[in-house]
């Protein structure tokens, strides 16, 4: 699954860390980084993410 956030949007609030903690993670500075090629098994989690987003920043895919 394709994993697709525009970084444009996003102000990293986090929400999708919480929702998906194994795709979303924050780096040292602070700033959300994540896996664009996600296991397909963490779809669930991944489209609670996009759906927590306050800026809707995060698209899935196949």
């Amino acid at each position: 699954m394709k994993v697709v956030v525009d970084m444009n949007k996003c102000q990293d609030h986090g929400q999708c860390v919480f929702a998906a903690p194994d795709v979303f993670r924050f780096d040292d500075d602070g700033h959300l980084v994540h896996l664009p090629d996600a296991d397909d098994t963490r779809r669930e989690e991944v489209e609670e993410a996009a759906d927590v987003c306050p800026l809707q920043a995060i698209r899935i895919g196949d």
